[in-house]
């Protein structure tokens, strides 16, 4: 259920970011997560779908990059990727890891149409 507050956030951000920049609509709004974020992108454009009835962002699409899940080994010192599926070190096996990245969350881009314009992107950071 957190998603919807979250949605509620991000619609908010998006629509504030979209008037100050002249925008007519918001055709996609691009979020970087990392894998422990906690976010299901799934379920923030279902709750999309029904916040943005009657704004700008109605129809706006949700695109999700992941980022990978950085870790430094506490025994080897070697700084690597892992998968959820998979968490050791990649290079020596150890448990023992500091995670360096994967709560990460943010809105990278929106896509708006500007005066007629489509396709206008306007980054932005959001954390």
């Amino acid at each position: 259920m957190h998603e919807l507050s979250i949605t509620e956030h991000i619609l908010q951000y998006s629509l504030e970011e979209a008037e100050r920049r002249g925008a007519g609509r918001i055709r996609t709004i691009r979020l970087v997560l990392g894998p422990f974020s906690g976010i299901v992108p799934d379920c923030i454009q279902m709750y999309l779908d029904l916040l943005a009835e009657g704004t700008i962002a109605e129809g706006a699409k949700i695109e999700a990059e992941i980022l990978p899940l950085k870790i430094r080994c506490r025994d080897c010192g070697r700084e690597s990727e892992i998968t959820r599926r998979h968490i050791a070190c990649p290079v020596c096996g150890s448990l023992r890891l500091q995670v360096l990245s994967g709560k990460e969350f943010y809105i990278d881009s929106l896509e708006v149409d500007v005066n007629g314009n489509q396709g206008a992107s306007s980054g932005h950071g959001m954390e």
